[in-house]
């Protein structure tokens, strides 16, 4: 069968009909993940329960891949453009799966099989791949998959992130939103080294590390009122004193900053570090400063935005092309978005009111069968989208102009 030959409708079709046949063992892949949540790069059960999944259905597929012990890789077809599905699968500590990375599983997983079975079908040259990604929460694992490699030969990247119907107050009656702008993100971890005293008897010999820390939170409490409306900073404290009657000689904290393009970010990060050195300074103790684990900010591609909307509609949802809101979460399929046209799309599930990602109730929502459902529907969409940038050659070079436009513009 040629190109020529085969119609929308076709591929529609048997894009349905293998999904159909893999329904229950889908749901079951879902419901494993979501049942067991595990941390970042601590996911051996949901890593061993894909692969598996993936070889029962006859595809090669490489565990512990690119260097990380809970990636893997399958790929499948031959020749053509190579169409990348992104599958997350890291939980939160203390609420499993509240930002419901199951559904995101399941929704690429369910992309790579369709995609997959319907090059075969009509003999059309073009390659899948279904990339394992850990820990997106906490630990960068695709910005460290980029650096081994993994997206190197990839013409296109798609997933998709669930959520709430209405993820924005003002975005009125909609299933899902297909292009999110997301904040840039950076970690900033710091110590501060004091000398230690006896509080009651000799506190004037000691150097307070607590009073140094304390003092940077109040820097920066300051700093707020000077953020743009978009970025945020926040602190945890991982190391304080457990004792009042000694003068701390150590504490450290961990700091995360977001700003909605990577200059904004740079300029941010400058005036923490400075509320940070600025409490050393005050309190006379030492201060180191890492910075590491950087998100990038989200690059849109109109055109992948307008397929997954008009393949939606062909399923009855209804999806914005785009929101030009900040969505003040990150993530590192920025970074993917960075090296190759990305697609992020995000999708509703069924919620209680006002219930939004990291929160028990989200996680609830998460599992699911209503939910489970609309990620199958998503996988489809991505699945015909990435048909589309495989078979269609003006769509793929449009997609990849617009890339390009977006990466060479300045924020």
């Amino acid at each position: 069968m040629t190109l020529s030959t085969v119609g929308t409708d076709d591929v529609r079709d048997s894009v349905d009909a293998a999904l159909a046949t893999l329904e229950e063992s889908l749901r079951q892949v879902n419901h494993e993940i979501w049942s067991h949540p595990e941390l970042a790069y601590e996911e051996h059960r949901a890593h061993d329960t894909i692969c598996d999944f993936l070889e029962k259905q006859g595809f090669m597929v490489t565990r512990h891949a690119y260097g990380l012990d809970t990636s893997f890789e399958a790929l499948s077809g031959s020749g053509g453009r190579l169409i990348n599905f992104n599958a997350e699968y890291d939980a939160l500590p203390g609420i499993g799966h509240a930002c419901g990375h199951n559904l995101i599983a399941t929704s690429s997983i369910a992309a790579f099989l369709a995609l997959s079975f319907a090059l075969k079908k009509f003999g059309i040259p073009g390659r899948a791949q279904l990339l394992g990604t850990p820990a997106e929460e906490n630990g960068g694992g695709k910005a460290k998959l980029i650096d081994a490699g993994a997206y190197k030969n990839v013409d296109i990247s798609l997933m998709a992130h669930g959520g709430p119907k209405k993820v924005f107050p003002d975005q009125g009656a909609a299933d899902g939103i297909a292009g999110t702008l997301m904040n840039a993100r950076k970690n900033i971890h710091c110590e501060y080294t004091g000398r230690s005293a006896h509080a009651g008897g000799n506190p004037w010999d000691g150097i307070n590390a607590l009073d140094a820390l304390v003092s940077s939170y109040n820097n920066v409490a300051v700093l707020r009122q000077q953020l743009l409306p978009e970025q945020r900073v926040h602190c945890a404290f991982m190391d304080t004193p457990k004792v009042a009657n000694v003068i701390p000689e150590s504490t450290k904290a961990f700091w995360q900053v977001r700003s909605p393009s990577l200059k904004g970010l740079d300029s941010l990060v400058a005036k923490v570090r400075n509320c940070i050195e600025a409490g050393a300074l005050a309190t006379g103790c030492q201060v180191s400063i890492k910075e590491e684990e950087l998100y990038t900010d989200v690059r849109l591609n109109d055109t992948l935005c307008e397929r997954y909307v008009l393949h939606m509609g062909e399923y009855g949802r209804k999806v914005l092309k785009r929101h030009d809101k900040v969505l003040t979460a990150s993530s590192d399929i920025g970074n993917v978005s960075y090296v190759t046209p990305t697609l992020h799309t995000m999708f509703g599930i069924p919620t209680p009111e006002n219930t939004f990602p990291h929160h028990p109730n989200f996680a609830a929502a998460a599992g699911t069968d209503e939910a489970h459902v609309e990620a199958v529907v998503v996988g489809k969409a991505l699945a015909l989208s990435g048909w589309d940038m495989i078979t269609d050659d003006a769509l793929f070079k449009t997609a990849r102009q617009q890339w390009q436009d977006e990466i060479a513009r300045e924020d």
